[in-house]
């Protein structure tokens, strides 16, 4: 059976506008988490977040197209251009027949939905924008790639909580193995800052409380962390056929060798408290990358520095694991960009390739004591690590216990 091979990737992320900024920040170990700035947070219990600054959609999309668009659409547009320049590709009108889009959100769109009933209180039916539900569903940004590239194959989105952009890869995988595509467009996209979406998670008891010192707030598996930081963005990447690439002479960073989703089925915000179902995708999709589990180099950790995910994925990975749970090292890029959400699984793909490119592991930020439960781990802490990397696992577990792993290895 061919394989299937990442050939371009893209990024807006609160590290910057691209893959190249976004990944410095990540190899720096430095923290962009600060202030919410996007409104007036001053009565929410957690008014920090990793924001995307400087983001111009009237200049990616002109004045009219972005008028109509919402910021999540807008994020995957920009980092599918990236992606798609990163390949090396032009999608005619023959390619744009044999692609397909597959960019999957955790949220969807909260920012128009919240603008549209403020608009409908406020003011009646008639204020409400005739864009708002256009703007709003799930599967709008990857219809709007499409729109943006001409693309004619099969579009599909999904919703999948946090292992939205994980998911998204083996879709597109999945397309790729059957011939209906010959190029896939994968990812995953949210801009989920809202006040409503805050308060809610801070109700939840998800988000963290250190108001007062944003850049160290998100600290997966240390001893003192108490909840994750919000953040936004997308990332996005470009899949084909391995004989494909090869054949036009594409670069490839590595192989899309694996993957598997499995459902905790237990609560709807809460992990499974073994980890047992998070241990099984790991497993499943190791068997299916045909990769033993001593040969994993690296882990991109789902870490999303709350207390109950970060005990449960460290039990996960010893389950599945096993005697080799020590060998790979293991970060998460969440304590530098906060949570992306619906992007949060593509970015830990994006990580784990980089990391195979480069020979460097980025650390996990803040993490300075581990915590009796997290501990056995290789943690990356501190600075990033120098060491070759052909076989990684990136984690993705979301809200409701959708748990999805892919395995990626070098070319």
């Amino acid at each position: 059976m061919t394989r299937v091979v990442v050939t371009g990737l893209g990024a807006i992320t609160p590290a910057g506008p691209d893959v190249a900024s976004t990944w410095a920040t990540l190899v720096a170990g430095r923290s962009v988490a600060g202030p919410l700035t996007r409104f007036d947070a001053s009565g929410l219990d957690a008014r920090i977040a990793a924001q995307v600054e400087g983001f111009d959609a009237e200049a990616l999309l002109g004045r009219k197209r972005a008028h109509r668009t919402a910021l999540f659409s807008q994020y995957a547009v920009a980092a599918a251009r990236e992606a798609i320049a990163d390949a090396g590709l032009t999608i005619d009108e023959d390619l744009g027949a044999r692609t397909s889009v597959h960019v999957n959100t955790g949220v969807s769109g909260v920012i128009p939905t919240a603008e549209a009933v403020t608009a409908l209180v406020r003011e009646g039916p008639g204020a409400v924008s005739p864009f708002f539900v256009p703007a709003m569903i799930p599967s709008v940004p990857a219809c709007e790639v499409a729109i943006d590239q001409g693309i004619h194959g099969p579009v599909t989105a999904g919703a999948l909580a946090c292992a939205s952009g994980t998911a998204a890869l083996l879709d597109a995988r999945r397309l790729l193995l059957s011939g209906e595509s010959d190029v896939a467009i994968a990812g995953g996209t949210d801009a989920p800052l809202t006040p409503s979406l805050l308060a809610g998670l801070g109700r939840m008891g998800a988000l963290t409380a250190r108001n007062d010192d944003p850049a160290a707030a998100s600290r997966p598996f240390d001893a003192d962390r108490d909840g994750f930081v919000p953040g936004e963005g997308a990332v996005v990447a470009v899949l084909e056929r391995e004989d494909d690439a090869r054949a036009r002479g594409a670069r490839i960073l590595g192989v899309l060798a694996g993957g598997a989703l499995t459902s905790d089925a237990y609560h709807l915000s809460a992990p499974d408290r073994q980890g047992r179902f998070a241990g099984a995708a790991i497993t499943q999709a190791l068997a299916r990358a045909d990769v033993a589990p001593s040969e994993v180099d690296y882990v991109c950790a789902h870490g999303t520095s709350t207390p109950a995910n970060d005990r449960t994925e460290t039990m996960a990975l010893r389950a599945s694991l096993g005697d080799a749970v020590g060998r790979p090292a293991v970060s998460s890029p969440k304590s530098m960009v906060g949570h992306l959400m619906g992007g949060a699984g593509t970015l830990s793909a994006l990580v784990c390739l980089l990391a195979m490119r480069d020979g460097v592991i980025p650390p996990t930020a803040n993490l300075e004591t581990v915590a009796p439960e997290c501990e056995g781990l290789d943690h990356v802490m501190g600075a990033a690590r120098r060491t070759p990397v052909r076989a990684a696992v990136a984690n993705a577990f979301g809200f409701g216990g959708q748990n999805c792993v892919v395995v990626l290895t070098a070319a």
